[in-house]
């Protein structure tokens, strides 16, 4: 009972706290629409509201590829991932760019959402993300102004950290990539140049 509950905790509390915040938030979204139908007419509040309901939606539906249970028989579609990205890091300014395969098993989906929040991390001031796949290794880089080349966190990640102390809770995926990563019997791999880093496994 105690593996059971160490090997799905992180996954049901994830696809739990999606799961009941999805529908309110799809309510609200609703509702603006059912609003907008019955002419009320547009305008900076209505736009921001709008705008925030779109974005916590979009987050939400990210959060649980990434934090939710990922069973091996589901499929994500290529869709999926990029249709909700735009919104869910609106403000950003953060590119995506996915040159891999039209569907892939849900655990791989779930590493590579968690591989893309901590490059996030990478570029505060935005910037481009890029993905492909090649014989079941997958390559993700991220550029442009401002990118955090050195940064502690990827020693998570390698299983290189020389410190067990954890990581502030905006930086929970670097916890998480190598747990899933060693549960795919995957390694990862970091590399970095000063206008690019690149993380493989």
């Amino acid at each position: 009972m105690s593996h059971l509950f160490t090997e799905n905790l992180i996954s049901l509390l994830g696809s739990r706290i999606c799961h009941d915040l999805i529908s309110p938030i799809g309510a609200v979204s609703n509702g603006l629409e059912l609003l907008s139908l019955s002419g009320v007419p547009d305008s900076a509040e209505m736009t921001l509201v709008s705008d925030s309901a779109a974005n916590a939606n979009a987050r939400i539906k990210l959060f649980r590829l990434a934090f939710g249970i990922a069973s091996q028989d589901q499929i994500t579609r290529r869709d999926e991932i990029t249709s909700i990205w735009p919104n869910a890091m609106a403000g950003r300014r953060l590119d995506l760019n996915w040159h891999g395969p039209n569907s892939l098993p849900r655990p791989q989906a779930q590493l590579i959402v968690l591989a893309l929040l901590c490059l996030d991390k990478m570029l505060p001031q935005g910037g481009v993300l890029s993905l492909t796949e090649d014989a079941d290794t997958w390559t993700l880089t991220a550029s442009g102004p401002a990118l955090k080349t050195e940064d502690d966190h990827w020693a998570l990640v390698t299983g290189t950290a020389a410190t067990t102390a954890e990581p502030d809770p905006a930086y929970v995926q670097f916890l998480l990539l190598p747990y899933y990563l060693t549960r795919q019997n995957r390694q990862a791999k970091v590399t970095a140049t000063p206008d690019m880093l690149t993380l493989t496994f």
